[in-house]
This record gives structure tokens, sequence and C-alpha cells, in this order.
């Protein structure tokens, strides 16, 4: 798959992977392992505004409004 070529090189250049990983998905490779419907746009885009939100609420130390396009 096109993903492991993305887990190599993080590998190589030793950046933690960080993946949204489905039950047809091998997670041994991944060291954040997020359990989620990779395949579906609406589950992707839901988990990444989460993350996106957790990063910024993180980095300002206070409670923000949700990410929105």
């Amino acid at each position: 798959r096109k993903e492991r070529i993305a887990v190599n090189e993080a590998r190589i250049l030793g950046i933690p992977v960080i993946a949204i990983v489905d039950t047809n998905c091998d997670p041994d490779e991944i060291d954040y392992v997020i359990p989620g419907n990779d395949d579906a746009i609406r589950a992707v885009k839901l988990l990444t505004e989460t993350m996106a939100n957790a990063v910024l609420e993180g980095k300002q130390g206070e409670q923000i409004e949700d990410f929105e396009e």
C-alpha cells in the first residue's frame, strides 16, 4: 500500500507515526494508533478536526472554538 512508503520514510527520519487504523490495517508499524474508519471521508474529517483543535488548544493553554474550514 502507498501508506507503507510514508511509514518507512518516517521510520528512517525518526518521526513518530500517528495513524487512523481500521480493522483491515496492520497497526504493528504505527507508534500511535487511532482506531477509526479510515475509508469514510466524514470520519477522517471529524478525527483530524478534533486533533487539530486539541493541538491548538494545547498551544494556547485555553479553550478555543471548534476549528471550521
